[in-house]
């Protein structure tokens, strides 16, 4: 039986939804026309993406940014000096949401004193650190009934919404296989290994389409710099009745952002890099001719998508979230699925083996790496020694 995936359920009232209103967030008769003041923790190189995209959102926008410059640089974007703050702490009391696009080792302390203050939260991915780290934000949030979104930004980009939806309408046929491929030639982050900063798009971006989890994760984790984290990732999803591969790295000179999902009636080709044709559909098949097979191609099909920037989408629907109390596409359960899915890849990169997912809450029966980067000896050494071959369909251990 294939688990349904819990954060694929827009429009569901959170089990908190209910809950009274916390300092901040008045629930007022114009909520649903009025705009949050935005808190936005952290400007960096994607920061400033945010920045950008709460401006044209037209949002009264506070931010917080130990750096100097930093501050300097949005100053003279138009922050006014008295939205400024090198603390979150400081302007917590006067916003209604906070935006957390900090590093990954302090997602779980910045986004739980913004819970803790009663403000609504979204994070950047990875949710936080490690799987109990994450499922601890996630339950503290349904306790104070408060919002906590994820930045999986694929999940509101238009391409991904129309194979999604010729996916749900059967128009690929029973899908096979999934194959992503995130790579490019880049400075490696320096917070996480490339399968939390990279791979986690298309692990997250596959459960979707196919709106269940994984099974079993087996994984090959390179650490070609010799920097204590992984560079180079190679990591295979079973489903009950599909498999997935996602390839992610620093080091591929073109930069390379599909997903090709194949099924027994179709292909579709999602490249998220591309600016034209982002979704191309082949009604190509395989059909018996005798005792052989032959490969019947059919009709390449280019759908006309919506033109809308998938953070433009993702945070105003966060916005919506805020007014409506409503479960947001990208909860928090779906960023602790994902975390638990890039832990159990670190363990059987270790030790050859496939893992089993268990279909529980991250807790103390789960224990998880120290963090979601890769230390070096979790990876395969300074000049990348191998660990051993990862076969297809490896031992499954449990865990």
């Amino acid at each position: 039986m294939e688990r349904p995936a819990r954060s694929d359920r827009p429009g569901k009232k959170p089990p908190h939804a209910a809950a009274p209103a916390a300092a901040g967030s008045p629930r007022s008769p114009d909520r649903f026309t009025a705009l949050p003041r935005v808190l936005l923790v952290g400007v960096g190189r994607w920061g400033a993406n945010h920045l950008r995209v709460w401006q044209a959102l037209g949002m009264e926008l506070f931010v917080a940014d130990c750096s100097a410059a930093q501050r300097s640089a949005c100053r003279d974007a138009g922050v006014p000096a008295d939205h400024l703050a090198t603390d979150a702490a400081d302007v917590l009391d006067r916003v209604d949401v906070v935006d957390v696009v900090t590093p990954v080792d302090s997602h779980y302390r910045v986004a739980l004193a913004a819970l803790e203050a009663g403000k609504d939260v979204f994070v950047e991915k990875p949710l936080a650190a490690t799987s109990d780290e994450a499922a601890a934000l996630d339950r503290r949030a349904a306790e104070l009934g408060r919002v906590l979104q994820v930045g999986h930004i694929f999940r509101y980009d238009p391409a991904v919404e129309f194979v999604r939806g010729a996916i749900a309408r059967d128009e690929l046929g029973p899908i096979r296989y999934l194959h992503g491929r995130f790579t490019g030639f880049k400075r490696p982050r320096a917070d996480c290994g490339v399968t939390a900063a990279d791979a986690l798009h298309f692990i997250d971006l596959f459960g979707f389409l196919l709106g269940c989890s994984p099974r079993a994760v087996s994984a090959h984790l390179s650490d070609l710099l010799g920097r204590g984290m992984d560079d180079a990732s190679w990591v295979r999803l079973e489903y009950d009745r599909a498999f997935g591969i996602v390839e992610a790295n620093y080091f591929s000179p073109d930069k390379d952002r599909r997903v090709i999902v194949v099924g027994e009636r179709g292909t579709a080709v999602c490249d998220l890099a591309a600016c034209h044709e982002r979704v191309r559909i082949y009604a190509n098949q395989h059909v018996r001719d005798g005792q052989a097979w032959k490969a019947v191609e059919g009709q390449r099909t280019v759908p006309r998508l919506a033109q809308a920037e998938p953070l433009a989408r993702e945070l105003d629907a966060f916005v919506a979230s805020w007014r409506t109390r409503e479960q947001p596409l990208a909860d928090a359960a779906a960023g602790c699925s994902v975390i638990r899915i890039i832990e159990a890849a670190q363990r059987s990169s270790e030790t050859g083996q496939a893992v089993a997912l268990q279909e529980r809450e991250c807790d103390a029966e789960c224990p998880s790496v120290p963090r979601v980067r890769v230390r070096r000896d979790q990876a395969e050494g300074a000049r990348g020694h191998r660990l051993g071959p990862v076969h297809p369909r490896p031992p499954v251990r449990r865990v």
